[in-house]
């Protein structure tokens, strides 16, 4: 067994080393995930939606607002491959507006969410004591109160649009993911390198970017992931109310809505919307479940 050198008596803490925390296996993990065949095609298609967003006005055979009342509630042709709605707009480019608005609503919300919610929640694990408990008591304020409640009241607040409404789900995830990163951090707080780390004067900022988050990031990505399935939901339901973007702006929830005002006439354009909807949510979902598999050790046959 190997014996350490003594530290030299004339030795500042600063010259000691700084411990090596434990390493993120991510090589391992993601050769895990990728032996999960479902969620690889989950992946395949969330690439693709984020090329079609951000490639798609190359796509679009039309100005996705452009209304031509003569062709309203027409179905499939050459010149519209998924039809016209109640205004005469292309389904098809329309659809791939809306893509492009739902790639932006998850960036933003996640965004704010992941910038409020994993920087305090690693804080208050790591530091505890009165900093955990009130923010803890906030948080769980946060996630008693109705989601979609909450929601309505912020955009009543700041008004409707698409920022407005990701303000309001970016409010409603960071609880979440605040109290992944505190128990993640929790856990890690009481390691003897942690300790180790403490006793030759690293600052928190430097224990929480070198040590805690790589450990906290296998849970963290697992919970955006799901999150990203509740933001497609929660603003599909506020453009759904008009609420979410501002008209003529296509979103899937303000085609579901359109499709809705003529559901007697042509209810066959509630499809397309409701079935990107479906198609998302479950993609997410199942890379999601695929990736807490290969990252708690479960593997493809978890």
């Amino acid at each position: 067994m190997a014996i350490s050198e003594p530290t030299p008596a004339g030795a500042t803490p600063a010259a000691v080393k700084e411990p090596r925390g434990k390493r993120f296996r991510g090589g391992r993990k993601w050769r895990a995930l990728r032996t999960n065949r479902a969620a690889m095609v989950s992946l395949a298609f969330l690439v693709l939606l984020v090329l079609v967003a951000v490639f798609g006005s190359l796509l679009m055979t039309h100005d996705p607002n452009a209304q031509a009342l003569g062709d309203r509630l027409q179905g499939p042709s050459g010149a519209h491959w998924l039809g016209t709605d109640g205004y005469g707009r292309d389904v098809f480019s329309r659809l791939i507006d809306a893509t492009q608005v739902v790639v932006l609503a998850i960036v933003q919300a996640m965004t704010l969410a992941a910038v409020v919610g994993i920087p305090l929640g690693l804080l208050a694990g790591l530091v505890g004591g009165p900093v955990d408990a009130v923010l803890s008591r906030i948080a769980e304020a946060l996630l008693a109160l109705p989601p979609l409640i909450l929601a309505l009241a912020v955009v009543g607040v700041l008004g409707p649009g698409l920022t407005n409404a990701m303000i309001a789900v970016g409010l409603l995830l960071a609880p979440r993911l605040f109290r992944i990163a505190r128990s993640e951090a929790q856990a890690v707080s009481g390691e003897s390198y942690i300790e180790a780390c403490r006793s030759v004067g690293c600052s928190n900022f430097r224990l929480l970017w070198r040590h805690v988050l790589p450990n906290a990031s296998s849970a963290l990505m697992i919970q955006i992931t799901f999150g990203a399935g509740i933001i497609i939901i929660v603003e599909a339901s506020l453009s759904f109310l008009g609420l979410g973007v501002e008209s003529p702006q296509a979103s899937w929830g303000s085609m579901l809505q359109d499709a809705f005002q003529n559901v007697s006439t042509s209810p066959s354009f509630m499809i397309v919307p409701t079935v990107a909807i479906v198609l998302t949510v479950l993609a997410l979902s199942t890379f999601g479940d695929g990736m807490r598999d290969a990252f708690e050790g479960r593997g493809a046959n978890g």
